[in-house]
């Protein structure tokens, strides 16, 4: 076989790499790092059939700009770690002078990081306001054996993370809908969170919003005063749902009259949608069982498909 020519190699070097699984966060972005890959192997087909690498030059990996984009990844400074539970932290990250990373609603980011020698992409929503300035903030669970959570926890201040995005949100429009009823599992309360936050932003905006928020224990309702702050405007009730305490005594009084212990059943949810003000348009985040078994409950509690939106 004849060996390859110094170009050849030269031009296989160049190629873009096909991206493997785990570098999918399977969050239906657009551009999905797939697409990326597509436009780049076109670019890298155009060049080497025209013999001309600098078509390649606009090719870039990661952008040195400090702004968001969908289609590379942007380094940011992480500036502080606040852990909230046991496997939960907050992480505040830098934006050059006062800008803003400029979100839509509930509008998600993707995280790069490198485990072990394999790249690995997951997605996560800012919490931190649409409008807040010079900084985002990120609320995320580490899992014991998560291939992301490893590299996640090794962030201290000053560490450089790439991001790109935005990608998909829930289309908001201030009094489109009379009532949201909003339900969350444990870290699915980012996306609500910003939404929340423009409702009470906002004095034109008279939504009623009902939040459920699912977690196992007391303990471990993140971002608590954040939330009762919220509780306190005239629209917006919020519930906890507590599949691990068996009773309420223990909680603090403020608490006890709108936690519930157990889980979030059919009975339960057929309760709280009777108890909205007016018929809720429902926005659902958590796992992919915890989405089945709400939307389950919804229908069974006379909500349509076309009234829901699922993180």
């Amino acid at each position: 076989l004849q060996a390859m020519s110094d170009d050849e190699q030269d031009w296989l070097a160049l190629k873009p790499q096909e991206p493997s699984p785990s570098q999918c966060c399977g969050s239906g972005c657009k551009p999905c790092i797939y697409d990326v890959y597509e436009k780049e192997l076109a670019q890298w087909e155009r060049a080497k059939a025209m013999q001309d690498k600098s078509l390649l030059m606009g090719k870039k990996e990661q952008s040195n700009n400090s702004e968001l984009n969908p289609d590379t990844f942007t380094a940011f400074s992480v500036s502080s770690v606040e852990q909230l539970t046991e496997d939960t932290y907050q992480y505040k990250f830098e934006l050059p002078g006062n800008s803003s990373l400029r979100l839509s609603l509930g509008q998600h980011i993707v995280l790069r990081g490198v485990v072990n020698g394999l790249e690995v992409q997951r997605a996560y929503t800012p919490i931190s306001p649409r409008n807040a300035e010079g900084y985002f903030e990120v609320l995320i669970k580490c899992y014991e054996a998560g291939l992301m959570s490893q590299y996640i926890r090794t962030w201290k201040r000053g560490d450089m993370v790439f991001w790109r995005g935005p990608f998909g949100g829930f289309p908001y429009q201030p009094n489109k809908h009379g009532e949201l009823l909003m339900l969350a599992s444990g870290t699915g309360l980012a996306p609500m969170i910003p939404i929340l936050q423009s409702i009470t932003d906002d004095e034109e905006d008279e939504t009623f919003v009902t939040l459920v928020g699912c977690f196992p224990t007391f303990d471990k309702i993140y971002l608590k005063p954040l939330l009762q702050d919220l509780a306190r405007y005239w629209n917006i009730r919020i519930y906890y749902v507590l599949s691990q305490e068996t009773s309420l005594e223990k909680l603090p009084w403020s608490y006890q009259e709108n936690t519930y212990t157990g889980r979030l059943n059919e009975d339960l949810m057929k309760t709280i949608v009777n108890s909205c003000r007016k018929k809720p348009f429902v926005l659902i985040c958590g796992s992919s069982a915890f989405n089945e078994d709400m939307s389950r409950y919804l229908k069974a509690a006379g909500i349509e498909e076309n009234s829901c939106f699922v993180f």
